[in-house]
C-alpha cells in the first residue's frame, strides 16, 4: 500500500486513476521516453543512473536496450515508487536501487556510472545547479547526461489563466477564480517548476563541466489537441504531486452555483469531441563528461 505523495500521484493522480486518461497520456510518455534514451547514445554493457526514476519509465527503458553486462540504478526520493519498481523488475539482476536526491547522490562512488538520465525531476528541485554538479561527479570521464524537463515558464508567460486549454469560453471567469486559488495557494511549494527555462538548462551543464552540450527545445502555443474526454475523470487529476485536484480547488473557488455552471458547460464541451488547446514548452539536453580537463590534451 503506498502512502507518499509522490507514489500516490504517479500511480493514480496524474491521471485520475482512469485507464483511458493513463492510455492517454502514454502516448507522450513513450515520446519522451525515447528522446531521453536517444540522446544517451547507450552501449550494451553500460552503467546507466537514472535520477528520479518514478515508476520506472526510463530505467525499464533503458534495461530493454542494454546486453546482460549493463545496469540501471534507480534512483528516487520515494522509498514507495523504489519498491514499485523493485517489483516491477521480478528479480532481474541487473537492477539496483536507491533513495537519493538529484542534488544529493552520496550513495553513488565519484566517476562510477556510464550514463545519468532524468525525466521531469529538475523542476521540483531548489537546487538544480548542485544537481548538475552532482551528475557530472558521478559519471565516468566520457560519460553522458540525457534529460527532458518541460519550461512551465513558457506557459506561464504566454497563457497563465487558460488552465484547461478552452481559449476564449464563456466560462473564462470561473476558470479564472479556479486559476488564483491554484496560483494563491501553491505558489511557493511550484515555485521550482517555473523557475527556470531551457537557457538555464545549458548554463548549468556548462558551468558543471560538461562538454559538448546540446538542447533540442520545443515551443507549441495554442496548438489544436484532444478533446477534454471526461471530465468528472479530469476533476479527478491533480497536474503534479504538490498540488490538489482540479475538483478539489474548484470546489474551494466556486460556489455551487458555480460549480454546477461550469460543470454543465464542460460536460458539453466533452460531449461533443471539442478540442483544447495546448499551450507547452519542452527541452530535452544532452552532454558529456570530458575524458580529460577541459583546455588539457
Amino acid at each position: 500500500m503506498t502512502t507518499d505523495k509522490w507514489a500516490q500521484w504517479l500511480l493514480a493522480g496524474r491521471d485520475g486513476n482512469s485507464a483511458a486518461l493513463r492510455a492517454r497520456y502514454a502516448r507522450e510518455l513513450v515520446a519522451f521516453r525515447d528522446g531521453v534514451l536517444d540522446g544517451a547514445r547507450l552501449e550494451p554493457d553500460d552503467v546507466v543512473l537514472d535520477v528520479g526514476c518514478g515508476t520506472g519509465l526510463i530505467g525499464f527503458g533503458a534495461l530493454d536496450r542494454l546486453g546482460p553486462d549493463g545496469h540501471v540504478i534507480f534512483s528516487d526520493v520515494s522509498q514507495d515508487v523504489l519498491d514499485e519498481c523493485r517489483r516491477t523488475a521480478s528479480g532481474d539482476g541487473r537492477c539496483s536501487f536507491l533513495v537519493a536526491s538529484a542534488d544529493d547522490l552520496a550513495g553513488i562512488a565519484d566517476a562510477s556510472v556510464d550514463v545519468v538520465t532524468t525525466r521531469s525531476v529538475l523542476i521540483y528541485s531548489d537546487r538544480k545547479a548542485a544537481a548538475f554538479t552532482e551528475f557530472f561527479r558521478v559519471l565516468r570521464p566520457g560519460g553522458r547526461i540525457s534529460l527532458f524537463e518541460p519550461i512551465n515558464r513558457f506557459a506561464m508567460q504566454h497563457r497563465p489563466d487558460d488552465l484547461f486549454g478552452l481559449g476564449n469560453s464563456p466560462v473564462n471567469d470561473l476558470i479564472a477564480k479556479v486559476g488564483d486559488l491554484y496560483r494563491s495557494t501553491t505558489e511557493e511549494t511550484t515555485r521550482p517548476m517555473t523557475d527556470f527555462d531551457e537557457r538555464d538548462l545549458v548554463d548549468w551543464a556548462v558551468t558543471a563541466g560538461f562538454d559538448a552540450v546540446e538542447l533540442d527545445y520545443r515551443a507549441e502555443l495554442d496548438v489544436p489537441a484532444e478533446p477534454i474526454a471526461n471530465w468528472e475523470t479530469l476533476k479527478c487529476v491533480a497536474p503534479n504531486p504538490l498540488v490538489p485536484t482540479y475538483g478539489e480547488v474548484i470546489a474551494a473557488a466556486l460556489n455551487d452555483e458555480e460549480r454546477e455552471h461550469l460543470d454543465t458547460h464542460m460536460n458539453a464541451l466533452a460531449a461533443s469531441g471539442t478540442p483544447t488547446r495546448r499551450t507547452m514548452a519542452t527541452a530535452f539536453l544532452r552532454a558529456l563528461r570530458p575524458d580529460a580537463p577541459l583546455g588539457l590534451t
